[in-house]
C-alpha cells in the first residue's frame, strides 16, 4: 500500500468516526425532553389550580400550552431517534423489541418533511393560542404570528414538492 493510499484511508477513517461527535448533540436533546417535562407538570398544575374560576378562554389556552409541548416533545423524540438512526449508527432492532417501526422507515428526506410539518402545527397553536387571546394581543403581533405560520407552511409544501420532483415520493405512513 503505498503513501497516499494509506493518508487517504486514515483521513476516511477520521471522517467517518467523527459521526460519534453527534452523540452528545442528541444526549442534550434528551436532556431537553426533562426540561420540557418540567414545563408540562407546571401546565397541569396551573390548569387543575384554575380549572374551577378560569374563564373557558384560559381553560382552552393552558390546553394549547399543553399540546404545544406535547408537539414539542415528539418533534424532539423525532430528531433524537431519526437523527442518530440516520447519521451516527443504526439500532439492533433485536435489542429494541418496543421501538417504533417508524424510526428506521425515516430518511432525511422524510425527516425534514416530518420536522417542517411538526413545526407547522406548533406554529398553528402558536397562531391559535394568540387568536383566542385577542383582547390581550396587539394587531402587529397576531399579524406576524400568522405570518410566521404561512411561511413555514409555504415552505413546507415548496419542500415537499422538491422531493417529490426530485424523485423523492411522499411515503405514506401509520404513524
Amino acid at each position: 500500500m503505498n503513501f497516499l493510499k494509506k493518508i487517504e484511508l486514515a483521513i476516511e477513517t477520521i471522517l467517518f468516526a467523527s459521526r460519534w461527535l453527534l452523540a452528545p448533540f442528541f444526549l442534550a436533546l434528551a436532556f431537553s425532553l426533562l426540561v420540557l417535562l418540567f414545563k408540562a407538570g407546571q401546565h397541569g398544575l396551573h390548569l387543575l389550580e384554575t380549572c374551577f374560576t378560569a374563564s373557558e378562554s384560559a381553560v382552552v389556552l393552558d390546553v394549547l400550552s399543553l399540546i404545544d409541548i406535547s408537539l414539542t416533545g415528539s418533534l424532539v423524540v423525532l430528531v433524537i431517534f431519526s437523527g442518530y438512526e440516520n447519521f451516527v449508527c443504526r439500532t439492533d432492532p433485536a435489542r429494541h423489541a418496543t421501538r417504533p417501526e417508524w424510526m428506521t422507515a425515516i430518511d432525511f428526506s422524510g425527516l425534514k418533511i416530518k420536522l417542517l410539518s411538526s413545526i407547522v402545527a406548533i406554529t398553528a397553536i402558536q397562531t391559535l393560542r394568540d387568536y383566542m387571546d385577542l383582547d390581550n394581543r396587539p394587531d402587529r403581533s397576531l399579524a406576524w404570528s400568522v405570518g410566521v405560520h404561512l411561511t413555514f407552511v409555504v415552505s413546507t409544501v415548496l419542500l415537499a414538492l422538491s422531493d417529490r420532483i426530485g424523485g423523492h415520493p411522499a411515503k405514506t405512513s401509520d404513524h
